[in-house]
C-alpha cells in the first residue's frame, strides 16, 4: 500500500472529517479482506485465491487506468526498482495468506504491523537516512515486541512462523522500494503490484486448484479483490486530503479489527504475550512515525 502524501485540501470541516473517516473505513475494508482471505484459503489454494482476487481488483482498477491513459501507466521510472517492488509485494501477499492458514488473524497482523520498524532500521543502510538514538531505541523496543509476540519456543521455527517473518520482511522491503519510487503515480504502483500477484497466481494456481462448486464462494473470491481495491482507493484518498500525521497512525486500528474478526469468525483469543508484544510494536511504530514527522518539519 503506497500513496503520495499531499497537503490537506482546503474546504473547512468536511475534509478534516473526511480524511480520518476514509482511513478508518479503509482499514476496516483491509481487515475484512484479511478475514475473508483466511476463510477462503481454508478451502481453496493460495494461488487460486490470489489469481481470482487479482482479476477482480484489475476490473475495478481498469477505469482509472483508462482515464489516465495507458501510456502514462507504463511510462515509469527506475524499471529495476519497480521490478524489485513487484517481487517483494508478490512474496508478501503469498506469505500473508500462507500465515493466516495456520495462525490467528491478530497474530499475523501483529507481525505485519512491525514492518515500519524494519523499514526504520534498514533506512540508514539502504536509503542513506539518518536515524538518531531516540529512533534506534524505539526500533530496539519494537524488536523486543516482535520477539515477545512470537512467544519464543520450538514453535518459532515452525513453517508458519518462519513464513510470517519472511513475509513481514518482504513487506518492509516493498515499503522501502516504494520510498525510492515517489515519482511514480499511485495507479501505476497499484497496477504493477496487482499484475505481479496475478502472474504468480497463474503460475501457482494449477498446482493447487480446488473446484469451485458454490456460487457463494465464487462471489466471495471476486469480492475479495473488490474489497482490497476499494481499501486501497480509500487509503490513498485519505492521504491526499489530510495530513499524514493525522491519518497514518489510524492504520493500527487494523489490529483491533483483527482481534474482533478473529474472535467472531474463528474463535481466536490473543494470548498474553501477543497482547504485550503488540503494544510494544504499536508504541514503537507510533514513536518512529511522529519522530520522523517532527524531523521533517524542522528540515
Amino acid at each position: 500500500m503506497s500513496a503520495t502524501t499531499q497537503p490537506p485540501a482546503a474546504g473547512g470541516a468536511l475534509p478534516a472529517i473526511a480524511g480520518p473517516a476514509l482511513m478508518l473505513a479503509g482499514m476496516l475494508m483491509f481487515s475484512l479482506n484479511d478475514a475473508m482471505g483466511k476463510w477462503l484459503v481454508a478451502s481453496y489454494g493460495i494461488g487460486q485465491v490470489i489469481l481470482i482476487r487479482s482479476l477482480a481488483a484489475l476490473v475495478i482498477l481498469a477505469p482509472f487506468l483508462w482515464s489516465a491513459g495507458l501510456k502514462s501507466v507504463f511510462r515509469v521510472e527506475r524499471p529495476l526498482m519497480q521490478a524489485a517492488r513487484v517481487f517483494f509485494s508478490t512474496m508478501e501477499v503469498f506469505a500473508f495468506y500462507f500465515a493466516v492458514m495456520y495462525l490467528p488473524l491478530a497474530d499475523v497482523m501483529t507481525y505485519w504491523l512491525a514492518a515500519p520498524i524494519y523499514v526504520a532500521a534498514a533506512s540508514p543502510f539502504l536509503l542513506g537516512e539518518k536515524v538518531g538514538w531516540r529512533r534506534w531505541t524505539a526500533i530496539a523496543i519494537g524488536f523486543v515486541g516482535v520477539i515477545i509476540a512470537l512467544n519464543p519456543s520450538e514453535a518459532i521455527f515452525s513453517p508458519p512462523a518462519i513464513i510470517s517473518i519472511l513475509g513481514t520482511l518482504a513487506f518492509a522491503f516493498m515499503m522501502i522500494s516504494g520510498r525510492s519510487l515517489r515519482g511514480t503515480p499511485d495507479r501505476s504502483l497499484v497496477f504493477f503490484q496487482i499484475s505481479g500477484a496475478l502472474i504468480a497466481g497463474v503460475l501457482v494456481a494449477p498446482f493447487d486448484w480446488s473446484p469451485i462448486t458454490s456460487t457463494t464462494d465464487l462471489g466471495l473470491l471476486f469480492l475479495l479483490g473488490i474489497v482490497a481495491m476499494t481499501a486501497h482507493v480509500m487509503v490513498n484518498r485519505a492521504l491526499k486530503i489530510s495530513d499524514a500525521a493525522t491519518v497514518a497512525p489510524l492504520q493500527y486500528t487494523l489490529l483491533l479489527w483483527a482481534v474482533v474478526f478473529g474472535w467472531l469468525f474463528f474463535g481466536d483469543v490473543p494470548h498474553t504475550g501477543m497482547v504485550l508484544g503488540a503494544a510494544l510494536i504499536v508504541g514503537s511504530g507510533l514513536f518512529i512515525f511522529f519522530r520522523e514527522q517532527q524531523l521533517k518539519k524542522r528540515g
